[in-house]
């Protein structure tokens, strides 16, 4: 026989799941000193020019 489940149960766990997802993404989304985002977005910079200046023009 299968296991029975109950389904408010499980739509909590899975609402929770999803919320802790969430939360970890923000963690590091937003979890960041001035300086770590500074960093980040100089090497961002850097890359994109990158890869615009090996762009071929027509």
């Amino acid at each position: 026989m299968s296991n029975v489940i109950n389904l408010k149960q499980a739509r909590k766990n899975k609402a929770r799941k999803e919320k802790a997802s969430k939360a970890a993404d923000n963690r590091i989304e937003f979890g960041r000193t001035k300086a770590e985002k500074e960093i980040s977005k100089t090497e961002k910079k850097r890359q994109t020019k990158i890869i615009d200046d090996h762009k071929l023009d027509k």
